[in-house]
Formats: C-alpha cells, structure tokens, sequence
C-alpha cells in the first residue's frame, strides 16, 4: 500500500508518500501562495526519491478545506486531475481535522479545538478527539463562526493560526500548529486500510463559507 497526500490548503505546499508502515517521502514548502508553481514538481520528486509510480499507488489523499480558497480548488483540481489520468481513488481529509492530527503527532494533545483563521473577523473551528488507533476525530460539525460565537463552541485546548483570535491564553506552540500533507497521510493511511475512499469526480472543496467564490465587497450580501 502507498498513498500519496497533498496539502495547499493553507499557503505553503506540502507532499508526503508513505506506505503501510514508513514514511518514503516528505517535503514542505514554505513559499507563501507558491503552491501552483511547486505542487507538481514536488509530487515529481516524491516519486522519483520513492522510485515509485503512480501504478504503485493505492490512492491520493489532499486537504479538501476549509482553507484558503485558491488553495483549496488547488489541491482538489491536482488530485482529480491524477487520480483520473491513474485511475486512482482519493481521500478526502479536512484540513481541520489535519491540524487536529499535527497537534496530536507534535505535542501528543489528544483533545483540541482546531481553529483556523477565516479573515473577516472569522474562524473555521472544530473540536477533535483522539482514537485508539492515534487518528483525531470530529466531535460534532465544523463551523465558520465569529469570535464570539466561536469561543463558546471551543471545547479543549485551541490549536491552530485561528486560536489566538478567540482565546488570549493559547501559547505559541499551540497557535504555531499547522496541518501538512504529513498529517493528511497518517489519516490517509487509516482510511487506506479501510478501503473508504471516493472516486475522481467526488474530490470537492469544501469552504464552509457559502460566497467564497465572490469578491471579499460582495460577501454577505448573498441572502
């Protein structure tokens, strides 16, 4: 088994191809909005430090959102656009559930409220739990909130570039937590071995926000 995961869901870029046991490859670009120049030569390169190819794939997994939303449609525009060429499956992970897991993988918190700035005076925001098997998951919904509404739906430690926006006590360490496709591919792996995965055309963005795709002066004149 090999998955391949993805993350530009935020504005640096990321690539990971691990298989059942071990991590073959890793690698993040910090380059802010960089992500459509470096996606594809570092899947390149992923294959090729990995000597593999795409027909040693099981799947592709990649940050459906919420996130930026340039970043979003790109991740989801370069996994369909593989896994149709391969004739691949995707996993689709969330990218506050992703964050959740680094939290996890980085500071072994088993229970956090992800939280990622929106802009707007906003924040994408969910509450995670660890499972028996190390995987974070969602309690409850993900939600695009204010501040205020915000803070009274955060249940544990907020993590995350949104945390300090909502809560003043958050340390460094916890609002530095940022998901990678390190953190996609250990969820990835789990969903692997459990064959729950979805065809190329039902690798979709998820925003959150209804009117993403507007002008930031014509948000929320929708009605």
């Amino acid at each position: 088994m090999k998955v391949l995961a993805l993350e530009t869901a935020n504005e640096h870029c990321s690539v990971c191809l691990i298989d059942q046991s071990n991590e073959l490859f890793f690698q993040l670009d910090t380059q802010s909005k960089a992500q459509t120049r470096t996606i594809l030569p570092m899947i390149e390169q992923a294959m090729q430090v990995a000597h593999s190819t795409y027909s040693d794939l099981t799947a592709i997994a990649f940050s459906r959102g919420p996130g930026s939303f340039s970043g979003v449609r790109i991740n989801a525009a370069v996994t369909q656009a593989l896994a149709w060429a391969n004739d691949l499956p995707v996993i689709p992970v969330s990218t506050l559930q992703a964050l959740a897991q680094a939290a996890y993988r980085q500071l072994q918190l088993t229970q956090v409220t992800a939280v990622l700035d929106a802009r707007m005076q906003e924040v994408y925001l969910a509450n995670f739990s660890c499972d028996e098997n190390g995987i974070m998951q969602l309690q409850g919904e993900e939600h695009l909130l204010n501040y205020e509404l915000a803070q009274s739906y955060a249940q544990f430690s907020c993590v995350g570039s949104g945390a300090k926006l909502i809560s003043s006590c958050v340390s460094e360490q916890n609002n530095a937590i940022s998901p990678s496709a390190r953190d996609i591919a250990l969820i990835a792996r789990h969903e692997a071995q459990q064959e729950c995965w979805v065809s190329a055309e039902q690798a979709l963005p998820v925003y959150l926000r209804d009117n993403a795709w507007k002008k930031i002066a014509e948000q929320g004149k929708a009605n």
